[in-house]
């Protein structure tokens, strides 16, 4: 219990918060690109803390919520498609789409299941030579090495009834998109320590350098937040513009080069589009060509409708830390996630759900 209670503790939370006061003489506006890093700081009540200094906006830190609609309506008809198993994460199973979730296509008959890693549709898919498995791959640059791996693997197992739905996105690039955005109002980076572990802390020092922003990596307790804050505010007050780690107990400089290899060997940088950003270059995973093969797309080449129409789901600029979910119409009225118009409320990482959860009010 050691890392979890030394790292919860009520009176270094206070001495921190006073350190945090003290350290700014404006108030900054900082964002965390992490869902957990959300959750952490509703649950804890950090922003409510910090208000009269630090204001602490939510990025595109959700990979459910960031997916775009085309990947699930394709998800949509691949699990009615006959023949077809679809595996997801359980987050995936009530996002909707156009042609409505997974769950309903799962009660309209379709062969959808959940699976707790990429590994489990690779057993499904040998298990079950008669079937074609696509597994609904999305995620941050932390679930890629599990999907580099689930496909090194169904090659060597020489499995030709397995496919990915590739859906995975890449943190920095995002970071570079809201930073242009004309909109901005985020000065700081409070920087996902999960992320970093895996990709390493070099992706952001371009970044750093080219807005001039600080990028703090940290981690996900009350402790590791706050001490984030506080860097970044030392930063932001000294006019220094740079990437500092202070999720050093986990994360380190070169991240995880075994599992950055595996991910390099099988996927390649492409266009990528965001809920909210848009298509944004180089900011998402493709299969590379000697992988192709096992593009769920290019083998069934699932049609989907067209984009829907008007939504009263502000989830676009959430995600660009533009609104707060409270600031919605719908929420926690015509949106909740019983009847969610949108990810971010059905998504256990999702910023609307938080918000439900420890903000019902605004």
């Amino acid at each position: 219990m050691k890392h979890l209670d030394e790292y919860r503790d009520p009176a270094s939370v206070k001495t921190l918060v006073e350190a945090v006061r003290a350290a700014a003489t404006r108030c900054w506006t900082l964002m965390e690109v992490c869902g957990g890093q959300t959750h952490a700081i509703l649950r804890n009540g950090l922003d409510e803390l910090l208000a009269d200094c630090v204001e602490l906006i939510h990025g595109p830190g959700c990979p459910v919520c960031i997916t775009p609609g085309t990947v699930l309506d394709q998800a949509a008809v691949l699990a009615r498609t006959p023949g077809v198993m679809l595996c997801t994460f359980g987050d995936m199973l009530r996002v909707p789409g156009a042609l409505g979730d997974l769950q309903a296509a799962r009660a309209a008959g379709g062969d959808v299941r959940v699976v707790y890693s990429p590994l489990d549709a690779v057993a499904l898919a040998r298990d079950n030579p008669e079937r074609q498995v696509v597994f609904l791959s999305v995620g941050f640059e932390t679930t890629a090495p599990a999907a580099a791996l689930a496909v090194l693997q169904a090659r060597a197992l020489g499995l030709e009834n397995f496919s990915l739905l590739v859906s995975h996105a890449l943190v920095p690039p995002a970071m570079a998109g809201l930073l242009d955005d004309p909109e901005r109002r985020v000065q700081g980076f409070l920087a996902a320590g999960h992320v970093c572990t895996v990709e390493g802390a070099g992706p952001y020092h371009a970044l750093a350098d080219r807005y001039r922003v600080p990028i703090v990596i940290t981690g996900f307790e009350p402790v590791d937040l706050l001490d984030g804050v506080l860097a970044c505010v030392h930063q932001l007050e000294r006019g220094e513009a740079r990437v500092e780690n202070r999720y050093r107990r986990v994360s380190r400089e070169e991240g995880n080069v075994r599992a950055r290899a595996m991910v390099d060997q099988v996927f390649e940088p492409a266009d990528r589009e965001w809920r909210g950003l848009g298509r944004l270059p180089a900011s998402g995973l493709a299969l590379r060509p000697a992988f192709r093969d096992l593009d769920a797309v290019a083998r069934f080449r699932p049609e989907t409708p067209a984009p829907a129409g008007e939504s009263p789901c502000i989830a676009g600029e959430v995600l660009r830390g533009i609104s707060r979910p409270t600031d919605c119409l719908a929420f926690g009225g015509a949106c909740t996630p019983d009847h969610p118009l949108g990810a971010p409320m059905v998504s256990s990482e999702g910023a609307c759900a938080a918000y439900l959860n420890y903000r019902r009010a605004g």
